[in-house]
Order: C-alpha cells, then sequence, then structure tokens
C-alpha cells in the first residue's frame, strides 16, 4: 500500500509499504483524508520543538522511525477482526488516535489527554492516516452518522481540541468570549462556542487570510496589529470584558492580551503551545479574581459531542480547508509552514 512516512528531519516520502493484518479486537480501516497539524509540522521541521527523542522507541507505544503521519483522519471499515461487535466493513468513521498509559496520576484521575507518557496513533505510533489502510482496537472508532462525510470525519480531532476547551471555559449560554487566533483550533473554538450558544464571540487574528477564512463562516473579527483590541472587547461586552478568552495562538502578544480581555471573575484557557516563555505577572489574577486553565487534546466524549454537533450541522469547512493528494504531502508541509492556507486535508484515497 502507499504510505507517507517520515524518515528524518525534512525527509517524508510516499513509498510503498506492507498493508497491517487485522489482529483479534483489531479493524482495518480503508483511509480516506487525514489532516495536517501543528505537531505534525513540528515534527517534520523542528523535532526538538515536541520535547520527543526520536532515535528511541515511543515510552508507551514502541514505535520508531520511520513513522506514518496522520493522526487527525477518518475511513470506511474494510476489515474486521475475530472478537470485533457493533462494527461491519463498510462502517464509516473518525479515529481516536490517543494513547494514554492508565497509570499515572492523571490518567487516575480520569485525565488520560494529559497522561505522562501520551502517545497518537499517526504520530508517535506504528500506523496513521496518511496510508491507504491502518489497524486499530475497534474501541478507537466513532461511528459517523449519514449526513457527516468522511471529509468532516477527519476534522472530528482537531475540532474535540477546540470542544474540550470550551469544556475546560465553563462558558455557558448567553455569556461571551474572545478568541485569540484563528487557525483551525481558534475556528474550532468558535465553532464549538456558537454550537454551545454562545453568541458574543469576538476572533482576534493578525493574518488576513485567517481573519477572511472565520469571518466567511459569520464570524466578527479584529486585527490586533492596526486596530484596537481592549475598545473591541468594550464594544461586545459592553465594557464589562469577557466571561471567557482562548488563547489559540500559542504566541507571547496572543498571550498577553489574554488576561485584560477578561471581566472579573473571567476564565481564561490557553489551547495553543507556546515554544517560547510568556512574560507575565500574576498580579493581572489577583486584582480582578481572573483565573488561567490549561486545555490538552481531548476526552472520547469530546468526539461524541462534535460528531453530533456535526450532525446537527454546526461545522462546516467553507473556505477554510484545502485538500491536495497523498503526492503532494510535502508540498502542503511547505504550503502550512509559509502561512498560505489555514488547514489542508491530504486525500488518501
Amino acid at each position: 500500500m502507499r504510505a507517507a512516512r517520515l524518515h528524518a528531519r525534512e525527509v517524508l516520502r510516499v513509498e510503498e509499504v506492507p498493508a497491517p493484518g487485522v489482529p483479534p479486537g483489531h479493524v482495518k480501516l480503508r483511509n480516506a483524508f487525514s489532516g495536517i497539524c501543528g505537531s505534525d509540522l513540528h515534527l517534520y521541521y523542528s523535532p526538538e520543538a515536541t520535547g520527543l527523542d526520536l532515535s528511541k522507541p515511543h515510552p508507551l507505544t514502541g514505535s520508531l522511525l520511520p513513522q506514518i503521519l496522520g493522526h487527525e483522519f477518518s475511513g470506511t471499515v474494510a476489515e474486521v477482526g475475530s472478537g470485533v461487535d457493533g462494527v461491519r466493513p463498510g462502517d464509516r468513521a473518525a479515529v481516536f488516535p490517543l494513547y494514554s498509559c492508565g497509570q499515572c496520576a492523571a490518567c487516575a484521575r480520569g485525565r488520560a489527554n494529559a497522561c505522562r507518557l501520551v502517545g497518537f496513533h499517526g504520530l508517535t505510533s506504528d500506523g496513521g492516516g496518511m496510508a491507504e489502510f491502518t489497524t486499530v482496537t475497534a474501541d478507537r472508532l466513532h461511528l459517523l452518522p449519514d449526513n457527516v462525510d468522511l471529509r468532516m470525519g477527519a476534522l472530528v480531532e482537531p475540532m474535540a481540541v477546540a470542544w474540550h476547551a470550551v469544556t475546560v471555559s465553563k462558558v455557558r449560554p448567553g455569556q461571551s468570549a474572545v478568541i485569540m487566533g484563528a487557525g483551525p483550533i481558534g475556528i474550532g473554538v468558535w465553532f464549538a462556542l456558537r454550537a454551545r450558544g454562545i453568541d458574543r464571540v469576538l476572533v482576534s487574528e493578525p493574518s488576513r487570510l485567517r481573519r477572511e477564512a472565520v469571518e466567511l463562516l459569520g464570524a466578527a473579527t479584529v486585527d490586533p496589529a492596526s486596530a484596537d483590541l481592549p475598545r473591541a472587547v468594550d464594544r461586545l461586552t459592553g465594557g464589562a470584558g469577557a466571561d471567557t478568552a482562548f488563547d489559540a495562538a500559542g504566541a507571547g502578544p496572543a498571550f498577553a492580551s489574554l488576561v485584560p480581555s477578561l471581566a472579573p471573575g473571567g476564565r481564561g484557557v490557553i489551547v495553543a503551545m507556546h515554544e517560547r516563555p510568556a512574560d507575565f505577572n500574576p498580579t493581572a489574577l489577583v486584582m480582578a479574581e481572573t483565573e488561567l486553565a490549561g486545555a490538552l487534546a481531548y476526552l472520547p466524549e469530546d468526539f461524541d459531542a462534535v460528531i453530533a454537533a456535526m450532525a446537527q450541522g454546526a461545522y462546516n469547512a467553507q473556505g477554510w480547508i484545502q485538500e491536495m493528494p497523498m503526492e503532494d504531502v510535502r508540498q502542503a508541509f511547505e504550503t502550512l509552514r509559509d502561512a498560505r492556507a489555514v488547514k489542508i486535508l491530504i486525500a488518501v484515497g
């Protein structure tokens, strides 16, 4: 079968590899679409930024390079292993890719997403969505209803990251929110907020490309590089400040704007990874009794919630999704690195 395999920094080849088998309890998927995310870009261009030592087996999955990429993916069940019930060939599904140890303090508290040894199928495990086939345990499948296509199915994973962040925010219908950053996760936060009844939302984004993409979806935006962000927040909230704010940018200026955007008692959520430390005075939290929280990845219930919202029409891919064939995967990475696209799905089939 054809697969896009990472061999080393900036060495990614589409090549022929053996198709996987189907052990008991597993299903074999014919992959359809696989997204490229920031973690893939880090792994490709600057693996040291991931904190992983790619010269050693992953401590949980045991995988080594070369690695078939693709942890945001969807497909159709091609074959079912023995002992699997409730799944049939022809079923369409998104795949929950997260591996956790089940034993660390995070796992013991029901926070497998924060497992100390966390791994991801298609990032730090054998297999991945950028191949004609992959094999996963049947419990990783989240079946798609008839009105959610495979293209949207490949977006479930990144949208679940955003859905989880909105859960962490504790925002309620009728409240207000500010989103710093209109990349895929920022757009996902906007979708999740709207699906939960939060209509007063402002998106702060300096990139014209990304601003226009989220505006096409119906979002109100502000360019923090050329406009007055605090004034825009005041207009949104009547001068009260936002009930919640999200750092979906992972940049110092976005984080610096987060706490000042909050109302007294508001809650900020950091869902983006920062490569550099941020200069921050915690007194700003004390003076307004505001809170900061982190949000990492997702839990299985976030996948289910996103799929249900997709089935209700709360998501669409208009204007912010591009598709490229697997043969052009390296070009897709370059396009994203150069900020010439918001989100790219690799069409595998």
